[in-house]
């Protein structure tokens, strides 16, 4: 843990939250401001480990193609530092099993390829290579308490820290240690506080798009045998209406599997050996079975609950102070099963550089900016802008998909428009489709994987493929392992 510090020149960002948005945030902020300091409540493990400040972090995560490439580019070399590590990479249609609607995807090569790695071993690495910047500064175990907020616009934050005596503070004052900034990066995760901490000041609260899901996901490591399941490196099986059980099987360094039960709506994956090889006997494919049934478990069963997908419109707000940012989960937090989170979080990082770029902010001129009250306001204020209107475009699009996903399941309580029905539809045959063409296939993974945009499904020659598909009737849905 380093100490903390204060300058009084130069400009300043922090950022709250040392997870994998807060990491990647500093990453490009350091581009532009002087200094960067990264604020977290908990005590940050030196090795890969869950902490209670990420308690999803035990949980399976899959780091889609998109994802990886946008890793790369915000951190050169990170890929190879990946696999290195021990990082298991393969083609994302090749090398793993999808199970759609119960139907196994066909195998072909899609030309994208993914990794499976620990979530809490991707967070080390980005922290090991953030850590490094000259003038990043990560300070653990002190809570960012509130905004400070002058003119319009955020000049700092206060803190709370035990171990730290303020060096601010009086008989009888706020013992909080204020910290000044010029721009504030809540990466807080689903616990943010930011909408709390506006009303303080008398700002509207974003608008809030909720869908509840009543997600309950079980995950467990298990070692991993030679050869074990042919070579794959992954399998998915997707919950849907009629089957609410769904489950993921991703191979991660080490020579291990993470293995997740997943249920939606009511379905409540169990916690004991017994109950955990009963419910994997109910899924489409073998696969899960298989390990629990062939691999000796690593560790003990991790239980977490999603009641709902949450998605907060700043975007929206009609009146905000200049100088505060919202990512990550704070921003949106998504339905696990989709695997969406770590790249859309990476992408909103790629989002905030270019706003930074754009506001004329990058290449050091943060500081130059901030010194008028007025040209302060128009820069971060700029850059408050153009980062929501890029963030709110990445971030319906994977909205769009995990709502769409979960809207076709008649329990869940949503708004479904006039065309829901046919397109709900369609995508029902295409899923069926991609059990017999590769094509189908590419198109759907590449569409998972973040790389294409929704529409790309309802192109006209894939269109014309699942229809041709369809013609020739939907293949058996594979037996369940018992």
């Amino acid at each position: 843990m380093r100490t903390m510090y204060e300058a009084t020149e130069g400009s300043h960002a922090v950022v709250v939250g040392a997870g994998i948005a807060g990491l990647l945030a500093a990453s490009v902020l350091c581009e532009a401001f002087s200094r960067v300091t990264i604020y977290d409540r908990d005590a940050l493990p030196d090795a890969p480990a869950a902490r209670s400040g990420v308690p999803q972090s035990r949980q399976a995560h899959g780091l889609h193609a998109r994802g990886v490439s946008a890793l790369e580019e915000l951190l050169p070399g990170f890929r190879g530092e990946m696999l290195a590590a021990g990082g298991v990479d393969g083609d994302v249609l090749a090398d793993v099993n999808w199970y759609l609607d119960g139907h196994l995807a066909r195998h072909a090569p899609a030309g994208l390829c993914g990794i499976g790695m620990t979530r809490r071993g991707i967070e080390r690495m980005i922290r090991s290579r953030v850590e490094k910047l000259p003038n990043v500064q990560i300070v653990d175990q002190c809570a960012v308490d509130g905004l400070v907020i002058e003119e319009e616009r955020v000049a700092g934050v206060r803190l709370r820290s035990a171990p730290y005596r303020s060096p601010v503070s009086r008989p009888g004052q706020d013992p909080a240690h204020v910290v000044a900034a010029d721009l504030v990066v809540d990466a807080a995760g689903r616990g943010s506080r930011a909408p709390a901490w506006l009303a303080d000041f008398g700002y509207p609260q974003p608008a809030e798009s909720r869908l509840r899901v009543d997600l309950v996901y079980v995950t467990r490591h298990y070692r991993r045998l030679p050869g074990q399941l042919g070579g794959i490196i992954g399998a998915a099986i997707v919950p849907y209406p009629g089957h609410r059980r769904g489950a993921a099987l991703i191979r991660q360094e080490g020579d291990q599997w993470v293995l997740t039960l997943a249920g939606m709506l009511g379905e409540d994956p169990p916690t004991d050996d017994e109950g955990m090889l009963a419910y994997a006997d109910t899924l489409a494919g073998p696969e899960i079975a298989r390990v629990i049934r062939e691999s000796a478990p690593l560790d003990r069963p991790a239980r977490m609950r999603f009641p709902a997908s949450v998605r907060r419109h700043y975007e929206k707000l009609d009146r905000m102070p200049a100088g505060l940012i919202v990512t990550g989960d704070a921003l949106c937090s998504l339905n696990p099963v989709y695997a969406q989170g770590m790249t859309v979080t990476a992408l909103e990082a790629l989002a905030l550089r270019q706003a930074l770029a754009d506001s004329g902010l990058a290449g050091g001129k943060a500081a130059r900016a901030s010194r008028l009250p007025w040209a302060r306001r128009a820069g971060t204020g700029q850059l408050v802008a153009r980062f929501y209107r890029a963030a709110d475009k990445l971030v319906s699009a994977a909205w769009a998909m995990s709502v769409a996903g979960d809207l076709r399941f008649p329990e869940v309580q949503g708004k479904r428009g006039p065309s829901d029905r046919w397109i709900g539809a369609y995508l029902a045959r295409l899923r069926v489709a991609a059990a017999s063409d590769p094509a189908v296939g590419r198109v759907f993974v590449r569409v998972a994987n973040m790389v294409d945009p929704p529409s790309r499904l309802l192109g006209p020659a894939t269109m014309a493929r699942v229809l041709r598909a369809g013609r020739h009737g939907a293949p058996a849905r594979p037996t369940p392992a018992r």
